[in-house]
């Protein structure tokens, strides 16, 4: 594995599980067995590391999402695989990581926001209109509006101001806010393999 890639799977799970805020460059290295002059070879600063970091898993949650849809039967499937993916992901993310991204680092999210496609809304895209020509999603719906719809829906699963763990469990907020917004653009077809879906999810 070339150094560059090291230094992205290790700052990855360091924000993951520490937060951003939290992990400093002199912990990466020693946490990565090297210099902190070799990351700074790599990366000018901590905030470069962090736009790389984003870029990378905002490609892997389009290969995700182009996989799972490949692999399914249809995409109300697919929702629901990718909804157990993330929700095991999540489980090992700190939720420090989640907050420093909405807060400490919102300036820098907005401004970089083109070049790393995060949210990557064109792969959602496609879910829903694969669900509206297989006719389980209403044709009458704003294809553009729902996909930005449910894709935030989605990511705010995992919120903790929002939906504070302790309150709320995951499987809650699912059932009665994400799960009940796809029963409402969904057709009757969808709505059946909806509720066959969620006794088993």
């Amino acid at each position: 594995m070339e150094i560059r890639d090291r230094i992205l799977e290790e700052a990855s799970e360091s924000f993951k599980t520490y937060g951003i805020k939290s992990v400093t460059m002199d912990a990466l290295a020693n946490q990565l067995g090297m210099s902190k002059r070799t990351i700074y070879e790599v990366f000018s600063d901590k905030e470069e590391l962090l736009m790389a970091v984003l870029s990378r898993m905002a490609l892997q949650q389009k290969e995700l999402v182009k996989r799972v849809l490949d692999e399914s039967e249809n995409s109300i499937v697919a929702i629901f695989r990718m909804l157990e993916i993330n929700r095991d992901n999540f489980q090992y993310m700190s939720p420090a990581f989640q907050s420093d991204l909405k807060k400490y680092h919102h300036a820098i999210l907005i401004k970089d926001m083109d070049k790393i496609e995060m949210p990557d809304y064109r792969s959602h895209y496609l879910v829903i209109e694969k669900g509206i020509k297989e006719g389980l999603f209403r044709k009458d719906i704003n294809t553009d509006l729902v996909n930005r719809c449910v894709f935030n829906l989605g990511r705010s699963i995992m919120d903790n101001d929002l939906y504070p763990y302790e309150i709320f469990s995951r499987h809650e907020v699912i059932k009665n806010i994400f799960l009940n917004y796809l029963r409402g653009i969904s057709t009757s077809k969808g709505l059946e393999l909806i509720n066959l879906l969620e006794a088993k999810f």
